[in-house]
């Protein structure tokens, strides 16, 4: 679903638009702009190769520039919700120095950029299992959510030791929950039902999918909810991902025809 979007000429951001930025800006239609955008932040570890860099942590550190960027671009845009891919699942496999250095950046990331979410009237979220996490990093996640929960802006929603199909299975036993307590019969269960028992539905789905770096792959994320997604593949790495690069990336969904199964 599209939404219209006032006042797109006038970005809500602080800094100054480069003359590519405002040009980009000047060719949106802000009454068909993606009500939630979804990226796959792919890349950092291969950045940091190709500058040399021994250790792919000095990729994710470069990646919350990006980071900051879209959720910029996107709150300026007025778009409804911005979902990333922070942390999946299977990053769980990492070396544990890497984890380690990850969550050190989370930390980092929480902290600091909770006056940037208040000025730009982001809120908050998170999807995923987020007990996996240690318990200080869990513990900076709800005060920032707290502290961000009033915001009427864009809902930022980090995806934290998520899994798609583990996200599924939750969704799932809650049905399932429902049905041994009496209060849902098989039959009674739609997709639109199901779809309530996802991690923060009030997201909606994503209008567009985005992912860097140039792969071809979903990596178990948002399975069920990118179903009639557009997708927009990126050939830079995340840390080379910037307001220019997301605008183009609207563009490109914005040439779409997007017919859900059907015809026109």
């Amino acid at each position: 679903m599209s939404v219209s979007r006032p006042n797109i000429a006038t970005p809500t951001l602080r800094e100054p638009f480069s003359a590519e930025e405002s040009r980009l800006f000047s060719q949106l239609d802000p009454a068909r702009l993606p009500r939630h955008v979804a990226i796959i932040m792919d890349g950092n570890g291969r950045w940091a190769k190709s500058k040399g860099m021994a250790a792919r942590i000095f990729g994710h550190r470069a990646g919350i520039d990006s980071v900051r960027e879209a959720t910029r671009t996107a709150a300026a845009l007025r778009l409804h919700a911005l979902t990333l891919y922070a942390f999946s699942k299977e990053n769980w496999s990492r070396p544990t120095a890497e984890i380690a250095a990850l969550m050190e950046l989370l930390d980092q990331f929480l902290v600091q950029e909770r006056a940037e979410l208040n000025d730009n009237n982001v809120r908050l979220v998170a999807s995923g299992e987020l007990e996996d996490l240690r318990p200080r990093t869990r513990e900076l996640l709800e005060e920032t959510i707290s502290l961000t929960s009033s915001n009427t802006g864009l809902t930022l929603n980090l995806a934290l030791s998520y899994g798609a199909r583990a996200e599924i299975v939750r969704a799932a036993r809650r049905a399932m929950e429902m049905a041994r307590s009496g209060e849902l019969s098989p039959e009674e269960l739609t997709p639109e039902l199901f779809s309530r028992m996802l991690d923060h539905p009030e997201l909606g789905d994503p209008d567009l999918l985005i992912r860097t770096s140039g792969e071809l792959r979903v990596s178990n994320f948002l399975l069920w909810q990118i179903a009639y997604s557009e997708f927009v593949v990126v050939a830079k790495l995340w840390p080379d991902f910037r307001r220019p690069d997301f605008l183009e990336a609207i563009l490109q969904y914005q040439a779409r025809d997007r017919r859900f199964g059907g015809v026109r």
